[in-house]
């Protein structure tokens, strides 16, 4: 059979120089090239990442696969819907469709609910005996020991990053978090054998990686084997990992700077201890946000730093609070969010119970914009508190400012430090001319 696999697109606005930088320094998603890794080999595949071309209505398949998340979701359902009015099969799946699967269905022949790695290869046989199922849901989590590494060879490219798996899953269950949370077996965490992730790396050209699991820190030991064995592979890379633990495990940092960790990517989240105990993230220190900075600096590695604004906990002076915290701590890379409350969600829950949704736009579901009630401060006052902590720390002389002051962190870290911080820069640029 002839599949399409399809990622639609959610990038803001039409500019063409953000475009440009969306195209020249993202590192595509590896969701559908596993996707294609699991595919029995009588099939052939094509991928389409809308992000950096186009898809072509006028070409005949047997099946659409497409994966959307929530922001993407109307995105998704116009390209189902065009291609079923065309007579052609599609099923969807990713985050968006597992969490409201009736809602999905009502665009696609079936959907996969959770991940596919199970229910794929089923899905398939099913409908070469024309006995497609409305619904495929995988009824436990993926075992990621026997996985071959994934199919490098079809989809987009960039030539000098590329993203890898070691681990996945998070077990921590923060009230806002759209994978631990999920009823479908992403908060269990799984680790593939160090040695099958090794012979991935050695088998990926790119100098750069992107490491897209959950985050690096929720198993020591098995980092620290990961990292000795990455020593000699002369790669460099980006990882997340976890506040708490990279401030009382120098061994990690040592160990993460020796085998090419140029940046780590770090949801401290809020600066409120009270909203991060209410979250379920009491594991966050604020105290310790210094701390951990310094000591990931004195590695040579730099740090994005996510936050999050909106917690029942805050009130109107978080922004100041954070915008005085980000500049004490030193952060490389500020990367401030709305708090979204996604479908399938505790937090989704709680505040639909509450009446406290006032927008179920999913194109507005992308951490930029105000979709609930917040609890002290208006809807405006939060969307317009954002907007002024992402202008305060993006702009071309602060970025100049994070950039000279990283180049003591090393030539690789200063280096992947300014192309972030110019790929973070041209979104939030784009957000901010969207208002």
């Amino acid at each position: 059979m002839k599949l399409l696999l399809i990622q639609p697109s959610y990038a803001l606005g039409n500019g063409s120089l953000h475009k440009f930088k969306i195209k020249l320094f993202s590192t595509p998603y590896i969701t559908l090239q596993q996707i294609a890794t699991i595919t029995p080999e009588k099939h052939t595949i094509e991928i389409v990442d809308e992000t950096f071309q186009k898809v072509n209505f006028n070409k005949e398949y047997d099946l659409v696969g497409i994966t959307s998340c929530t922001p993407s979701a109307y995105r998704a359902y116009e390209i189902a819907d065009r291609f079923r009015k065309l007579g052609t099969q599609v099923v969807l799946g990713g985050y968006h469709p597992s969490a409201l699967p009736k809602e999905a269905k009502q665009h696609a022949d079936s959907v996969v609910i959770g991940e596919a790695e199970n229910s794929w290869p089923v899905l398939l046989e099913d409908l070469e005996n024309n006995r497609l199922k409305e619904l495929y849901h995988s009824k436990k989590p993926t075992d990621l020991s026997n996985l071959p590494p994934i199919r490098r060879d079809i989809g987009q490219k960039n030539f000098s990053a590329a993203r890898i798996e070691a681990t996945r899953g998070c077990p921590k269950r923060c009230e806002f978090c759209s994978i631990s949370n999920s009823k479908i077996g992403w908060h269990v965490f799984r680790k593939k054998p160090i040695k099958n992730v090794i012979k991935e790396i050695n088998l990926i050209p790119q100098k750069f990686l992107n490491f897209c699991d959950t985050s690096l820190t929720i198993d020591t030991e098995y980092t620290i084997s990961l990292f000795k064995e990455m020593k000699n592979l002369n790669k460099r890379f980006v990882c997340y990992g976890n506040s708490n633990i990279l401030n009382k495990n120098e061994k990690i940092l040592k160990l993460a700077n020796e085998a090419g960790c140029i940046l780590w990517n770090i949801g401290f989240d809020s600066v409120s201890q009270e909203a991060l105990n209410y979250a379920g993230k009491g594991t966050n220190k604020v105290e310790e946000y210094a701390s951990v900075v310094k000591k990931i600096h004195n590695y040579g590695m730099a740090v994005i730093a996510q936050f999050i604004f909106g917690f029942d906990a805050e009130n109107k002076d978080i922004f100041d609070i954070t915008i005085d915290t980000i500049n004490k701590i030193k952060v490389d890379i500020p990367a401030p969010n709305i708090l979204t409350p996604f479908p399938g969600t505790p937090l989704y829950d709680r505040l639909k119970r509450e009446g406290r949704i006032i927008n179920e736009d999913w194109q507005k579901y992308d951490l930029t914009h105000v979709v609930f009630e917040p609890k002290n401060m208006s809807p405006k006052e939060l969307q317009d508190g954002y907007y002024r902590v992402v202008e305060m720390f993006h702009n071309y002389p602060n970025l100049i400012k994070r950039n000279l002051k990283s180049m003591k962190l090393g030539f690789n870290t200063s280096l992947g430090t300014f192309f972030q911080n110019l790929f973070e820069m041209g979104g939030y640029k784009q957000v901010l001319s969207l208002r």
